[in-house]
């Protein structure tokens, strides 16, 4: 069943994560969309739909709207703009939270909360978490059409032993876990050690697959620095879902690309060292290479 909105929508969105989530509840056939989008956001609404719906602000997307449905960004404040919006105006407000971190502060700006009338999330965790930090809020689970589509694409998962290979999704993390090196290649770092943990074995053949905001070259000196050790390369896959289709093994932090891996059968490890906070990804049946550290000694 899909979610019901109402028409005309009002849609504004800056993150690329909620867009991806509510895009395939949008039949544009049928339902009048004023869509008001920045960022990640807009360039992937364009490659979808090019400039249909697309309005140049705020007040003209929630003009005549009959409801708000929103992002929940990090860093943006366009969504917090809208929902202060519509709310002077009486207008029915639905926020979609995509991940599973950080819930209260996506809605509050400068000391200022704004919830929406409604929370909509696409699975059991996001579902439990929600509705913890957000009580007496209506929180309702909606259909995560976008990770199904996604999965239903990938082939089986081989088997992880006669396949080794492993897929490096790191994100940026920088200095806060202490030392000289960013958190990131802590992790990675931290992989290469005990990696037998997992049952891989030197010399480990590594793909690694930089994040969108590393600039280039950002990954040249670590390569180099254990090359002679292990067979690490740029994963050159055309795609995400290309790259894990490839593999068994999928390795990051808290990407929500390791959550699709994990749907869709891989092996998904998250790196986080003992000395670092944990991954706050929920999901059952994620590996955490750290517990393994711990149930060995």
């Amino acid at each position: 069943m899909n979610a019901t909105l109402a028409s005309p929508l009002a849609l504004v969105c800056h993150d690329a994560g909620p867009l991806e989530l509510l895009l395939p509840w949008l039949e544009l056939d049928r339902l009048v969309v004023r869509a008001h989008l920045q960022g990640p956001a807009l360039a992937r609404w364009q490659q979808r739909h090019g400039s249909k719906g697309l309005v140049a602000d705020i007040d003209a997307a929630l003009d005549g709207a009959a409801m708000l449905l929103s992002g929940s960004s990090w860093r943006s404040d366009l969504e917090h703009r809208a929902r202060l919006a519509a709310a002077a105006l009486g207008l029915h407000s639905v926020a979609v939270l995509d991940h599973w971190i950080g819930y209260a502060a996506r809605l509050q700006r400068d000391g200022v909360r704004r919830l929406p009338d409604e929370i909509w999330v696409c699975d059991a965790e996001a579902h439990a978490l929600a509705r913890t930090t957000f009580p007496g809020l209506p929180v309702r689970l909606q259909p995560n059409l976008h990770l199904h589509e996604q999965v239903s694409r990938l082939a089986p998962c081989p088997d992880p032993q006669r396949h080794p290979a492993l897929l490096l999704l790191p994100e940026p993390v920088g200095t806060g876990w202490g030392g000289t090196l960013p958190g990131e290649e802590q992790a990675l770092n931290f992989l290469l050690t005990h990696a037998r943990r997992l049952g891989l074995h030197d010399p480990l053949q590594l793909r690694l697959r930089p994040h969108d905001s590393d600039p280039p070259g950002r990954w040249n000196a670590w390569m180099a620095a254990h090359r002679g050790q292990h067979d690490i390369r740029i994963d050159v896959a055309p795609s995400l879902l290309d790259a894990i289709d490839r593999v068994a093994w999928v390795a990051g932090l808290e990407s929500t690309d390791l959550v699709l891996a994990h749907a869709a059968g891989r092996r998904a490890v998250c790196l986080q060292p003992p000395w670092a906070p944990r991954s706050r990804l929920p999901q059952r049946g994620l590996i955490h290479l750290r517990d393994l550290i711990v149930a060995s000694s």
